[in-house]
């Protein structure tokens, strides 16, 4: 099919005439005499240079502006249509916008909008369905699409806003509000992108994806299966290197999904013409799965297995949705977005659709790394780590290299989580606001079992990859943590009623001593005796000095002096209690 594909996405209108205008110049529109941005589609990964016209160059700053709108510590969904060009898929992304703008939010914690009744089906008694009150989808209202056959996206986008749902988490029954981002890639097969960009784009988006699309026309052939094999293979090379290295054994009571690399994949096959009935939703999702079960099911042939073992063994689901033809007003050149022209069934489908991928269900999972579901700061550490290593279309990553990228994210996710922790459990104990002294053998026994503590938040997070990386990572957190202890041991010994008493307490003492060897010394010297008076005023002199020396110390140390004061009030009265508690 070839109803509609995308440009690059430029600023987006949105809702009206204004907005057009505004979305010409810029990406910003003027309410009063404030800028307010639009949201729009921003490029995370382009793809050719002036050296190399197959170069992969990672927009790190661009990815980390989207996910800094997700408030910190809540989970993110990301959902993600890959496939041929020339097939819709910036069409489809964008009628994705347009039901998430009525059923979603884009203000965390705000209530989600539109009109259903919270499971995304429109309600029986509503006037019209959601996909009606739009007049038109608009070829810059979203992810920029238009018809033809030339082929202008190139890379991956995303939506700048992310878009946030409301979930019962299926884990614990708890609600929750997960974050949901859109993403858009480059079309494959276009003639004039090679075999290898082609598996680069498509590996680095389904390792970002917790749910990908996989947009096919009219059937799922066997070259489908076999592209969707080829592209995962390297994560079932990573999944197989894991366990040979013998660091991490699967535990044989360990679901077997949590050992596969990815998490959803779906065929959303376009332009199905073989419905038997086309009036009943359910029935002809019935017929969805009927018919996938026999696209996967077991062959006889070695490289028919081979390939459904393949996907199988990558993906935790794997699923199937047939849409009908919207219509050939839709697949016209000069078409821009008129939704009275699109057929009815495809709507009926597309509604029924995006409540499947948003509403319904656990589809609406977080992104995850062996089970394990993300925020969106440790999702943009993944992304990172894997888009580095796309450093040219012109070659494959290596399995090896894969799996070494994962388990850095995931050691460096671990280490700095095990050091925070730490770092909170000191702040209460001897933290910059903490203003008690604790003798050193309390503080270095609480810190003692504030590391255990934090090694086994640390066990549970750095499970993936080999041990040596594991264990370079560990004495990494430790080194941290032993770092930060000097800190908090510097802190607290700050506090020691006792400290700095020496500066005051030997001059003293030299002082007191003076004045008892004097006073001996005139008793029990003769008056005649020049040695008895010679050092009689040497001892004089002495204490002569020390005086002086304190009138100096404390015109300058008045503030140091009046610590000193509170610190032996403090000192009196922690021995005075401790003599106390031994008479108790």
């Amino acid at each position: 099919m070839s109803e509609t594909e995308p440009t690059e996405p430029k600023a987006p209108e949105v809702g009206g005439e204004d907005d057009a205008v505004a979305a010409e110049s810029g990406s910003s529109s003027k309410a009063g005499d404030s800028e307010v941005p639009i949201p729009h589609a921003v490029q995370i990964v382009s793809v050719g240079t002036e050296e190399d016209q197959y170069a992969f160059t990672f927009h790190e700053d661009t990815l980390r502006d989207v996910l800094s709108k997700v408030p910190p510590g809540w989970k993110v969904s990301v959902v993600s249509v890959v496939g041929a060009f020339r097939t819709g898929k910036s069409f489809l992304l964008s009628w994705f916008l347009r039901y998430l703008k009525l059923h979603g939010s884009t203000e965390p914690g705000a209530n989600a909008g539109g009109d259903t009744d919270g499971d995304g089906a429109v309600d029986d008694d509503e006037a019209e369905a959601w996909y009606a009150k739009f007049a038109t989808l608009g070829q810059h209202d979203g992810f920029d699409w238009r018809g033809g056959a030339e082929r202008n996206t190139t890379g991956i986008w995303i939506w700048n806003e992310p878009h946030f749902l409301h979930r019962a988490n299926p884990a614990t029954g708890d609600d929750e509000d997960v974050a949901v981002i859109l993403v858009d890639t480059q079309g494959m097969f276009d003639n004039e992108t090679t075999m290898s960009l082609t598996a680069s784009i498509f590996g680095l988006s389904t390792l970002l994806s917790s749910y990908q699309i996989y947009n096919v026309d009219k059937r799922i052939q066997e070259d489908n299966l076999q592209q969707l094999a080829l592209f995962s293979e390297y994560g079932r090379m990573a999944l197989q290197n894991d366990e040979k290295d013998g660091s991490k054994k699967v535990d044989s009571k360990t679901d077997a999904s949590t050992c596969k690399p990815f998490q959803h994949i779906e065929f959303l096959v376009r332009d199905w013409q073989n419905f038997d009935e086309e009036e009943d939703l359910d029935k002809m999702e019935v017929e969805m799965e009927e018919y996938l079960e026999k696209v996967i099911a077991e062959r006889d042939a070695i490289d028919l297995k081979e390939t459904r073992d393949q996907i199988s063994s990558c993906f935790e689901n794997v699923t199937c949705f047939m849409m009908t033809h919207p219509g050939f007003g839709v697949t016209k050149k000069n078409y821009t977005g008129d939704v009275s022209v699109v057929d009815p069934t495809f709507l009926r489908l597309l509604d029924r659709y995006c409540e499947r991928v948003f509403n319904r269900g656990d589809n609406l999972i977080p992104k995850a790394i062996r089970g394990r579901e993300l925020t969106a700061a440790e999702l943009g550490a993944y992304i990172k780590a894997y888009a580095e290593m796309f450093e040219s279309g012109a070659r494959f990553p290596e399995a090896a290299t894969m799996l070494e990228a994962t388990a850095n994210a995931n050691n460096s996710n671990a280490t700095n989580l095990t050091v925070h922790e730490y770092k909170e459990k000191m702040d209460r104990i001897a933290g910059p606001n903490v203003s008690s002294f604790l003798k050193p053998d309390e503080l270095e026994e609480m810190h003692r079992r504030a590391v255990q503590e934090c090694l086994e938040h640390f066990e549970d997070i750095a499970t993936f990859g080999p041990e040596r990386g594991i264990e370079t990572a560990r004495e990494n957190t430790l080194r941290s943590i032993s770092e930060d202890f000097e800190l908090y041991q510097k802190l607290n010994e700050s506090r020691n009623p006792l400290a700095g008493l020496e500066i005051y307490l030997i001059p003293m003492t030299i002082a007191a001593v003076s004045i008892v060897l004097r006073w001996v010394a005139d008793s029990t010297c003769s008056g005649w005796s020049s040695t008895c008076r010679a050092g009689s005023e040497f001892l004089s002199h002495v204490y002569a000095v020390v005086f002086f020396f304190m009138i100096i110390v404390a015109s300058t140390k008045a503030k140091q002096i009046k610590d000193l004061l509170k610190r032996l009030m403090t000192a009196f009265e922690a021995l005075a209690g401790g003599s106390k508690d031994k008479r108790d």
